[in-house]
């Protein structure tokens, strides 16, 4: 076997996605202290089952996840179980002063590797971010580039 015919045989799949969701009614529950062992908590979680989480961060009313997939994931399981998991936590820790819920809503974008650094250093500046933007604001964007990408085909 030539050394060309091993490389064809290699196999690489890279699915990564950026997912956003909002507290129930975007609510502005989630202070910088709950953010922070919640994303810890989460991150953890997901790890355990086998969900590669690159970033995660938000601010007080929603959450933005980075994740890596692996090719046999299914991304609306991975997603149910990140906010289910995240759902029991919160309620059973009682960080938060009344029962605590995701909006159904969730919006996710697949993610090429040229742009993950790009993508990651957006999700880390999320508070700085949304110093001067509301959350739809930042929804309306996203809206116009995919509109933008849609009239291109």
């Amino acid at each position: 076997m030539s050394p060309d015919s091993n490389k064809l045989s290699m196999v690489q799949i890279y699915l990564y996605v950026h997912i956003i969701w909002s507290t129930r009614n975007r609510e502005k529950i989630l202070s910088k202290p709950v953010r922070v062992v919640l994303y810890a908590h989460l991150k953890k979680h997901a790890e355990e089952k086998g969900i590669h989480v690159l970033t995660i961060n938000g601010v007080e009313d929603h959450v933005h996840l980075l994740l890596q997939l692996h090719p046999a994931q299914n991304l609306s399981q991975v997603m149910r179980i990140l906010r289910s998991e995240s759902t029991e936590w919160l309620n059973g820790t009682q960080l938060l002063k009344e029962e605590f819920s995701w909006s159904e809503e969730t919006i996710a974008y697949s993610v090429s590797p040229g742009a993950l650094k790009q993508v990651s250093a957006y999700l880390e500046r999320q508070e700085d971010y949304h110093l001067s933007k509301s959350f739809e604001t930042e929804i309306e964007v996203f809206l116009k580039t995919d509109n933008k990408l849609e009239n291109k085909s």
